[in-house]
């Protein structure tokens, strides 16, 4: 069967057998392995492919993971620095160059407005440049599409600056003044340390993000973690799925070569931390009474990712230099709960607490009463409909570089069977 012309209008040819939402590496790994196997496809993108990497990342923005986890399908990273951290610019370069490949058939510029199922069963997929229909729809659209601001914020006084990490390019985006800072997962710390290296006045809000070691005994934890065979455990074989899916990030950073986050000594060297925020009221903004439980929390996981290295070393009788136990080397004299912004001198507040996924155009059953996916490694009950690029979709490394060209192959391999299975006159090559 002849490769539809996909210049052409698509109400010209409605039907195919696959459509990918989204062309981040999640979209783009399913059309690799689709190409691979012959399956027609088209993959619709509402900006340009990679578009997060390219305007919705900081100016010193770098990978937390080192490169060599880089493993997009059939393009794992060639450089000279696998155990360095990519910067921006290097990452659009890597993910530009696997595009590049291969022949994606691909149409930017195309926002998807609804998915649901026609009479006779086949999905439509609705957009600004027309109807489309398919067997199967792939969603590797993201969960960054709506920044989190809790409610209260409203609350603040309009003359305090509120950003968010879309918002945010680099310590010129700040006004003059101090900058609370609110959120420690990875972005938070990054960006806190971002304004502090560059001379401005930051304070930071803690909350209950985990933290991991960088380098420990001679090597990258990332690096002995892979080799504990840590990356390869599956949701299914942690205690609580749902608990791990929600799990945030541990915190450490990939800048200048790399190096390990600890909050205790940023205030030990006089920045301000608080507690979770929890209410603003003009110029009043009050904070939970968790800033140390929360520092203990994340210094307990850093402790722990150290004791399995050390265990596994053990046992494994591998020889490494020992190192000196943590110690914490600073303590909150008291929690402070309530502050004045105006009397701190704080001007804007940057919000790094996250963002939701937004599936209102996806009228299909396959989400849960919450609005989370409901997937066994991203394949829905509902038939034709996955997922990819999630976080924690099988693995640890499902929504990194690391191994989501694993998951989109497992899944592009269901679509391909089920293909097969109502035989092969859907499929071209």
């Amino acid at each position: 069967m002849p490769i539809h012309d996909l210049t052409a209008a698509p109400e010209a040819r409605t039907h195919l057998p696959v459509v990918i939402i989204g062309a981040g590496q999640a979209g783009m790994s399913a059309s690799w392995h689709l190409c691979q196997a012959g399956v027609e496809h088209v993959v619709l993108e509402r900006n340009t492919r990679f578009h997060a990497w390219k305007n919705q990342r900081w100016d010193s923005f770098c990978l937390v993971t080192p490169n060599w986890q880089c493993r997009l399908p059939g393009f794992p990273y060639s450089g000279d620095d696998p155990g360095g951290f990519m910067l921006k610019d290097e990452i659009v370069e890597y993910v530009e160059a696997f595009a590049e490949s291969f022949d994606a058939p691909l149409r930017e510029g195309v926002t998807v407005s609804r998915v649901a199922r026609d009479a006779a069963g086949r999905i439509e997929v609705d957009t600004d440049g027309g109807l489309w229909s398919a067997d199967h729809v792939i969603v590797a659209s993201g969960g960054y599409d709506r920044p989190i601001t809790p409610p209260f914020a409203a609350g603040l006084d309009p003359s305090i600056t509120q950003l968010h990490t879309r918002d945010y390019t680099g310590p010129n985006d700040i006004p003059e003044g101090r900058c609370l800072v609110v959120g420690t997962g990875q972005s938070g710390v990054q960006l806190m340390e971002d304004l502090h290296i560059a001379g401005r006045d930051v304070s930071l809000a803690v909350g209950p993000a985990p933290r991991s070691p960088r380098q420990y005994r001679g090597r990258d934890a990332t690096d002995w973690l892979h080799a504990m065979g840590y990356y390869d455990i599956t949701i299914d074989q942690t205690p609580d799925p749902k608990a791990t899916e929600a799990k945030t990030n541990h915190y450490m950073s990939g800048r200048d070569g790399g190096h390990e986050i600890d909050l205790r000594r940023f205030a030990k060297d006089g920045l301000p931390l608080y507690g979770s925020v929890t209410g603003m009221d003009g110029t009043l903004i009050s904070f939970a009474p968790d800033l140390e439980k929360n520092l203990d929390d994340a210094d307990k996981s850093y402790v722990g990712i150290r004791e399995m290295i050390d265990a596994y070393i053990a046992r494994e009788g591998i020889d490494a230099p020992v190192e000196p136990p943590f110690e914490k080397v600073w303590r909150p004299a008291t929690e402070i709960t309530e502050i004045d912004a105006a009397e701190e001198g704080i001007t804007s507040v940057l919000w790094c607490i996250g963002f939701r996924p937004d599936y209102s155009w996806l009228q299909l059953d396959c989400l849960d009463p919450t609005g989370r996916p409901v997937h066994r490694r991203g394949v829905c009950e509902n038939p034709g409909v996955y997922f990819l690029g999630l976080s924690w979709l099988n693995t640890w490394g499902s929504g990194r570089f690391l191994s989501v060209g694993e998951d989109a192959e497992y899944v592009t391999g269901v679509i391909s069977e089920r293909l097969d299975k109502h035989g092969r006159d859907r499929r071209y090559g």
